[in-house]
């Protein structure tokens, strides 16, 4: 095994220097708190996929 430097990554939440290893037991976030509220924006869906509403086209069952 190599003796490399500990890799650090910007945290999704607060894109502070976060270790990125078995010592961090959040990673990639740097503590609970980033990756609970990172958890909470996706329960109240804050992020979406852009998408466009179907048509009535896209809504007919197909053809035999």
């Amino acid at each position: 095994m190599s003796d490399t430097a500990p890799r650090h990554v910007p945290c999704p939440s607060c894109r502070k220097p976060s270790l990125y290893g078995p010592a961090n037991p959040w990673r990639p976030f740097c503590s609970e708190r980033c990756r609970s509220a990172d958890l909470g924006a996706w329960a109240s869906e804050r992020f979406r996929v852009p998408a466009q509403a179907p048509t009535e086209d896209d809504e007919s069952p197909p053809g035999p």
